[in-house]
């Protein structure tokens, strides 16, 4: 691995280890401001909504100071929001955080991103999927430490070494991140969102793509629990299961669409996590149903690393402009469609709810052509 390929990777990794560090905080966190189950949510919503405004401002400002830079600064403002949100003590202080939270995170996520297409150019080679992986890894260290650390020294003991350890991480990718050229002023002066169709559809391939994922990430331990009737303690294995084949998946997702192409890839993807999703609501049994969360896990894997490198490099259209139209549309798969999948499910159920998703995806292998930007790089 490369320098430059090795320290995008790392700023992917503190990003997924700080989403992930905050999952095992939320308890405490409604605990300390009184929050009931609804306020919560509304809170929740808060970070999604941040997230969400920032990710066009994001295009604009790679756009014009190019991607490092950008990246470079949103880090250093990410990196203390785990210990604002553990010391906060009244609702409105909360909510500001909260979106400052939502939207750093987002911008960091958009930047990365458009670092990682920039590494792509210059080893003209695929690394999307593998900085995916380390955000999935990061995500999985950050939940599974997390509740280990504020467990053992409270949350925030747990706060101050997670802080620690982002920090490391941005101090040891700092001078490797890839330096890329700002647009030219003449390229500024276009700035704006895209009138043609091509980027737009390739962010609805996002957001078709991570719907699924946002159901499978939000409903699947409920859905085991409630309507498979798994006990409690095995409900979160359709996630973990899910989780850890798309995290294999995505660190040989590289290899695979540089040997096959991106859009033979994306159809592979598609088509699996269209079986995947039919056994989830399907299946006869729990094994067989445990095993479709796997294999759609597979399919979804390299869907967004994909789409994101696509929207990076079409033609005539600024990198930052793309990404921040497909990861907008994309990241509104998982903040703002599992709300209205589970008042659905509340009605229907979840197995009809996870077949019907497959539809989705269906599309997802109908726009698979628009995937051959991705092998511009």
């Amino acid at each position: 691995m490369t320098k430059r390929r090795g320290a995008v990777s790392l700023l992917f990794l503190m990003n997924g280890f700080f989403t992930g560090s905050w999952a095992p905080k939320i308890p405490e966190f409604a605990e300390r401001l009184h929050l009931s189950e609804s306020a919560l949510g509304l809170m929740i919503l808060t970070f999604g909504l941040g997230s969400i405004a920032a990710m066009p401002v994001t295009g604009i400002a790679i756009a014009r100071f190019g991607s490092a830079r950008v990246l470079k600064t949103v880090a250093l403002s990410f990196l203390p929001m785990l210990l604002l949100i553990t010391l906060v003590t009244s609702v409105p202080l909360a909510v500001i955080i909260m979106i400052l939270f939502g939207s750093t995170m987002a911008m960091m996520d958009v930047s990365m991103n458009g670092n990682a297409v920039s590494v792509e150019k210059v080893e003209h080679r695929s690394i999307m999927s593998s900085c995916h992986a380390f955000w999935s890894l990061g995500g999985l260290i950050g939940a599974a430490l997390g509740g280990m650390l504020i467990a053992a020294i409270g949350v925030f003991g747990h706060a101050i070494i997670a802080t620690l350890i982002g920090g490391g991480l941005i101090a040891i990718a700092w001078k490797n991140v890839t330096p890329d050229a700002p647009e030219t002023e003449a390229r500024r002066e276009k700035l704006r969102l895209p009138l043609t169709p091509l980027p737009w559809l390739i962010g609805i391939m996002a957001l078709f793509s991570m719907i699924p994922e946002g159901a499978i990430m939000d409903w699947s331990a409920l859905y085991l629990k409630d309507e498979r009737m798994v006990a409690i303690a095995w409900s979160g294995f359709g996630f973990a299961a899910f989780e850890l084949a798309m995290t294999a998946m995505r660190f040989a997702g590289d290899k695979v669409r540089d040997r096959f192409g991106a859009v033979s890839t994306l159809r592979f993807c598609a088509a699996m996590s269209v079986i995947g999703l039919l056994m989830i609501g399907l299946a006869p049994s729990v094994p067989l149903v445990i095993l479709g969360f796997a294999i759609a896990g597979i399919g979804i894997s390299n869907m967004i690393p994909i789409a994101f490198s696509a929207a990076g490099n079409l033609p005539g259209l600024a990198p930052g402009i793309g990404l921040s139209v497909t990861t907008t549309l994309g990241y509104s798969g998982i903040l703002v469609a599992p709300s209205a999948i589970g008042f659905i499910a509340e009605h229907t159920g979840f197995a009809p709810v996870y077949a019907g998703l497959a539809l989705l995806h269906v599309v997802v292998f109908a726009l698979a052509p628009l995937a051959r930007h991705a092998d511009r790089g």
